[in-house]
């Protein structure tokens, strides 16, 4: 895979409507397109997850743009490169920085994919022609407001509703939602909002059917995860805890859960979160794709990796529609009866809108080999 030239792209988009966690809200999103060309002009393209903040993680768009620049784009420079499963082991001594490190090996899946003329989907060993995709919504002003717009995407044929949570917005709020729409397929994701004193207050979700509750306690525990789970009916789901193969093999060991939520960007890239599906689908384990408010680079990336067998549970990846007035590809994610079709073009298999890119783009930077 001959490398010619990496240009890493910030860009700046305004989300349609702000959205809102237990850790903050967020209106405008930064982040990085890597585009890797090779010498026959094929390019490929990644894209980068942290937010502006530390409040996922402790990555950042600016700690994004240091650790490319600075650190893996040199190891690409300097190291030959036959197929993307090789990237991760080169970029192992830098430790950490997991989406910085995704942003770049997406890329070179999207090159390595375009150069042997197939789909991402079929270079990572995925058989699916159409996913199933849920819905992330926010926390919202009032309970209403949240069920005006759970009806929305019920209507729109959204698999499955998440719904964010936070104390003092959780169990009654969810009573409300289950009453409303005793039959949809309903989650609560609480982004580590929640510790073991809130034991018995938890154990009140048992009683809503609810298809999992994701990450309740510490984003970098697995041990009270698993006396939570011990004591709960309701499957926990690990997200912030899972970085890597590892974690993944300690926490279905320690019985912390019963889903694992797989992130391309917090796994370090796809090489990474393939392994961890493939241990979770020897393991019994289900999984699925969350999102992290992606644009279509992004996006795609989460398609190709969904159209793996062990994602067996609906993911959050949305149309393009639900967060942005227009995307940087073409066309667009569509969502129709709560399925995206599994694109048939090499690579991501979305085109680059270059206006759209040109027009977000707040700063370039181009290393040549």
């Amino acid at each position: 895979m001959p490398m010619k030239q990496i240009k890493l792209r910030k860009l700046q988009m305004r989300l349609k409507d702000p959205f809102t966690t237990s850790f903050g809200t967020m209106q405008d999103k930064e982040f990085y397109i890597t585009e890797i060309i090779d010498g026959e002009g094929n390019c490929g393209f990644g894209e980068s997850v942290a937010f502006t903040s530390p409040w996922y993680s402790e990555e950042t768009v600016k700690t994004n743009l240091h650790i490319m620049e600075d650190f893996l784009i040199k190891i690409l420079q300097e190291n030959k490169i036959s197929h993307p499963d090789e990237v991760s082991e080169l970029f192992k001594p830098i430790k950490g920085h997991n989406m910085a490190k995704s942003a770049l090996e997406g890329a070179i899946w999207d090159l390595y994919a375009k150069r042997k003329n197939i789909t991402l989907a079929k270079a990572l060993g995925g058989e699916k022609k159409e996913i199933e995709v849920g819905i992330s919504i926010g926390i919202h002003p009032s309970v209403k407001d949240l069920l005006q717009t759970i009806e929305y995407y019920v209507q729109e044929g959204y698999k499955r509703m998440k719904i964010k949570i936070k104390p003092g917005w959780d169990v009654d709020v969810l009573r409300e939602v289950r009453a409303h729409f005793p039959d949809t397929p309903i989650m609560a994701d609480a982004n580590s909002a929640y510790t073991l004193d809130d034991l018995e207050h938890l154990r009140e979700l048992d009683d809503l059917n609810l298809t999992m509750i994701e990450q309740p306690l510490g984003h970098d525990d697995i041990v009270d995860h698993a006396k939570l789970q011990a004591v709960m009916n309701t499957p926990i789901c690990l997200d912030e805890s899972i970085h890597s193969l590892e974690d993944t093999r300690k926490a279905i060991q320690l019985g912390s859960c019963k889903i694992i939520n797989i992130k391309i960007g917090r796994v370090g890239g796809l090489t990474e979160a393939k392994k961890i599906h493939d241990y979770c689908q020897k393991h019994d384990i289900a999984v699925w794709c969350g999102g992290m408010l992606e644009a279509g680079v992004g996006r795609a990336h989460n398609i190709a990796l969904t159209a793996l067998n062990q994602f067996i549970l609906p993911g959050d990846t949305a149309g393009s529609s639900r967060y942005w007035e227009k995307d940087i590809i073409k066309p667009e994610v569509i969502v129709r009866d709560g399925l995206i079709t599994v694109p048939s073009k090499p690579g991501i298999g979305y085109d680059i809108d270059e206006a759209a890119l040109e027009e977000f783009t707040v700063d370039e930077k181009i290393f040549n080999f």
